[in-house]
């Protein structure tokens, strides 16, 4: 492995702390990393961009997926997650999430999270998309992540783990030989540090989340601009399946011209029997699957757009007027509050719903323990590529999938001794390796997205998007490269270098699959073409910037680090 020497342009750290782990992001992945390292004796510090709680986790509606209900066994989950992921799942991590899942369930249960419970005081399970079982343990009706959030926070609390909140990791430490040392982050405000500085550690776990914010509307929150996958790149990192964005079918719509994170409306709420109609009250959905409005998200995203096209209309309905008031306000509280904030009432009237973008089913590439490319770098949640999700992630697997890979990574730092070695990071860089694109490139590059790369997408479409993408890039390197000045240094101008990264490699990915397969949608190729596309797109960023794309031979994740590396 070879790092690429590219680095963000910030000012030489300040200070530094020195850990056995740095933790990066405070979401279910993140706090149950740092938790289980701590527990195992290593010295763990929790970096996270905004308040511990502040992370995409806390949004979660739905729930956690896991075989935990009568008649149910993993077996059956394998299977309905084979399905969604439309044949680019790798099985043995499937395998590991389902067997692993129930456990971990019960564990974080342990850790101080409440589930709803039923009537007999078991568990209190639903059925989403994609599902053939009840499986979804929730809490709270829809307020799954909050509790899941609140009691992983605690619980750091209490244990007293180090954590340096607001802070916005900019890129990874390395020694000579190309091993992890560390990061260098940015600590935005007050606090007991400022400005930029360091966390000196031998392993470094980025769960940093998502990247939803390269589109104009998300389900995501600000936070979610891709550092995670921006930093592995600029580290030399692998990165994989970029292409498969899961567009939820159900956000609440706001109108055309809405931008930033916009209101989910649970796939769970559809799992109690709501329906998809058009404006005529038409259940547009039956027929086109054997689950109808509980087909694979990517299956509803799509009939959502088809018809949306058919009838020249913005937006569908989700009605659920059956339910009733006492339904709606004990099962999902946080969605009628939504959705009367905005002058909806559902217990009334159908609620106006669009797809936007919600999960990165593909990231950092990592093997069965988390392992990325980089030696000592790992990588959990949704900034990975465990090869659970393939091209499309069933729904709420991703809380399962964070907890049970957070765990094995926890166990393999642990296991191999890689916390002992002494790390002996370079020397930063002292003139800038990375040209920084202005805060307003931020809405440029989400439009360009949203137009280019949408649920929706062709050759021609995806051309437009690299090409303009391309323009970005050029116009801060040449800025650079004639006078020598860049944008200034700060968090908006960071967040917006790594948006038009992660964007470059998406785009670059979805032209590469000539076919349509799960959430990635190609109208110029509508069939999915196993013999030629059962493939991952592996994407490297190359010293120059440029990006290296290329095509594995088989469905088989190929390993992350030679035998000789991985100590």
């Amino acid at each position: 492995m070879t790092t690429t020497g590219i680095r963000l342009h910030a000012p030489a750290p300040g200070w530094s702390i020195d850990a056995d782990v740095v933790v990066v992001g405070s979401g279910v992945a993140g706090l149950t990393a740092a938790l289980r390292c701590e527990a195992a004796g290593l010295t763990t510090v929790v970096v996270t961009k905004a308040r511990l709680d502040d992370g995409s986790t806390r949004w979660a509606q739905g729930g956690i997926a896991a075989a935990l209900g009568e008649g149910d066994t993993p077996q059956q989950h394998l299977d309905d997650t084979l399905v969604a992921g439309a044949g680019l799942c790798d099985e043995e991590a499937v395998r590991i999430l389902v067997t692993e899942g129930p456990d971990a369930v019960r564990r974080l249960i342990a850790t101080g999270a409440q589930f709803d419970e039923s009537t007999d005081g078991g568990l209190e399970l639903t059925r989403e998309g994609g599902h053939h079982r009840r499986r979804i343990a929730h809490a709270g009706g829809d307020a799954t992540g909050a509790e899941i959030s609140r009691a992983l926070v605690e619980a750091v609390r209490a244990r007293g783990l180090r954590t340096i909140e607001n802070a916005l990791v900019l890129d990874l430490l390395t020694d000579a030989e190309g091993r992890t040392a560390g990061v260098t982050l940015h600590v935005m405000g007050e606090g007991q540090h400022d400005g930029v500085g360091a966390v000196h550690a031998p392993a470094v776990v980025l769960a940093t989340g998502g990247m939803g914010q390269v589109f104009s509307a998300t389900t995501n929150p600000a936070v979610s601009t891709g550092d995670g996958v921006a930093l592995a790149l600029r580290a030399g990192a692998e990165v994989s399946d970029l292409e498969f964005v899961q567009f939820h079918p159900t956000v609440l719509f706001l109108g055309p011209d809405a931008e930033g994170q916009q209101p989910l409306v649970s796939e769970a709420v559809r799992g109690e029997g709501a329906h998809l109609v058009d404006a005529d009250g038409v259940r547009f959905m039956l027929g086109q699957h054997e689950l109808a409005e509980l087909a694979p998200r990517d299956v509803v995203a799509k009939g959502i757009v088809r018809r949306m096209l058919d009838n020249d209309a913005e937006h569908m309905y989700l009605d659920a007027r059956h339910f009733g008031a006492e339904m709606w306000e004990h099962r999902f509280p946080t969605i009628l509050a939504a959705c009367r904030a905005h002058g909806i009432d559902p217990v009334t009237q159908p609620v106006p719903v669009a797809p936007a973008a919600h999960y990165a089913s593909g990231g950092v590439r990592t093997d069965s323990h988390g392992r990325t490319t980089v030696p000592g770098l790992y990588a959990c949640g949704e900034v990975a590529c465990t090869g659970v999700h393939g091209a499309n992630r069933l729904a709420s697997n991703s809380l399962l999938e964070g907890l049970v890979y957070a765990e094995r990574i926890a166990a393999d730092i642990a296991a191999t001794g890689l916390h002992t070695r002494v790390p002996q990071p370079l020397p930063t860089a002292e003139r800038p390796a990375h040209p920084l694109l202005p805060p307003e490139a931020r809405f440029a590059i989400q439009r360009i997205m949203t137009r280019g790369a949408g649920v929706l997408r062709s050759e021609a479409s995806l051309a437009e998007a690299a090409d303009r993408l391309q323009r970005l890039h050029a116009d801060a390197r040449d800025a650079l490269d004639e006078n020598g000045k860049t944008a200034e240094p700060g968090v908006d101008t960071w967040e917006a270098t790594n948006l038009l990264c992660v964007a470059r490699v998406l785009v670059a990915a979805a032209r590469q699959r000539e076919e349509t397969r799960g959430c990635h949608w190609r109208e110029d190729r509508p069939e999915r073409d196993d013999t030629a596309w059962r493939r991952h797109i592996v994407v490297r960023l190359n010293p120059d910037r440029s990006l290296a794309v290329r095509t594995t031979d088989t469905t088989d994740f190929p390993p992350t680090l030679p035998q000789a590396q991985e100590q």
